[in-house]
């Protein structure tokens, strides 16, 4: 389903803001969440029913919300994990209760850090010692306290106790243990989303920076592969220059890889068009010449025009 009109458009983003902060309130007060581990299950469901009605769409609100604010950046960080896991799993295709375990996993694994998360967020100054210490210990704190919580899944409550540990990157992938795969697959995502978000002290990379450096550490690594080919160099939601100097955001992936549709929204004199253009870089010029940190754009862009130009890409593109 694409965004054909306002009410669309409103109702997803109001779907997907609500799933952020219905994982915000449980994770930044595990304890006092009823039915903790079933919530999880239910947001896990929520996020599945979302990415089948519009995976494109998703993955745009979830970049534009990753890489323009690191407001509640814990909450968001979790579900763009969660939603990478999810979309890997599939590529790789895992089996479901191999995919259970690993998005739950992405979706819990900072619950013994989340406030400090999002403090460290808006901190300008490095870590302290406090807190390099608690985010040392996050992982199998986190672990513990999901099993206090109620979860029973071992493979998900080991992904979550080591998920920084270094020990999981060592070995042949093909003959790990399944939860040994299953962390690597996490790891990857989590450093990944990590690196286009932005804190206080530094600005968000590019997208494809951070493809580029994932592949760079593991470029034989079936992981890496199956990450890139689901989201691409420029995922949706990705600020682009044009090589005519026209200014574009990623709207939809297309069968061709890294060629997706972009909405042209700015022009090569730096002016911001009063409606988006749709473009298919595979139908040819003008082609990506890089991509571009969301935070060197101040405009105000509308979503919704760029979003609703997705409906028509099939029919004008087929």
């Amino acid at each position: 389903m694409h965004v054909k009109d306002a009410n669309e458009y409103e109702d997803l983003l109001a779907e997907w803001s609500d799933l952020e902060s219905g994982l915000g309130i449980i994770l930044s007060h595990p304890q006092s969440s009823q039915e903790f581990a079933p919530r999880v299950l239910q947001y896990d469901r929520w996020m599945q029913a979302l990415m089948q009605r519009d995976p494109d769409a998703g993955l745009y609100l979830l970049f534009q919300l990753a890489s323009n604010s690191p407001v509640g950046y814990s909450a968001s960080h979790s579900l763009i994990c969660a939603v990478l896991c999810h979309l890997t799993a599939a590529m790789l295709k895992l089996a479901p209760r191999e995919r259970d375990s690993l998005v739950r996993a992405a979706l819990t694994m900072n619950v013994a850090m989340t406030a400090m998360q999002d403090l460290l967020a808006n901190q300008s100054e490095r870590p302290s010692q406090a807190q390099q210490e608690m985010i040392r210990l996050h992982p199998v704190k986190g672990a513990m306290l999901l099993g206090n919580l109620g979860v029973q899944d071992e493979d998900w409550l080991e992904i979550v106790g080591s998920h920084h540990d270094s020990r999981m990157d060592s070995g042949d992938l093909g003959s790990a243990p399944i939860t040994v795969r299953l962390c690597r697959i996490l790891k990857m995502v989590d450093r990944y989303a990590a690196m286009i978000s932005p804190r206080l002290s530094r600005a968000g990379r590019t997208a494809t920076e951070s493809a580029l450096s994932v592949m760079a550490n593991s470029p034989a690594d079936v992981i890496g592969q199956a990450l890139m080919c689901v989201v691409g160099l420029c995922p949706p939601g990705t600020f682009v220059r044009m090589d005519n100097d026209e200014l574009g955001v990623v709207l939809r992936r297309s069968l061709k890889a890294n060629l997706p549709y972009v909405a042209i929204v700015g022009s090569a004199e730096g002016q911001l068009l009063s409606a988006p253009r749709l473009h298919a870089t595979a139908q040819g010029t003008p082609a990506i010449r890089v991509a571009l940190p969301a935070s060197g754009l101040r405009a105000q862009l509308n979503h919704y025009q760029i979003l609703r130009l997705g409906s028509f890409a099939g029919e004008l593109f087929a």
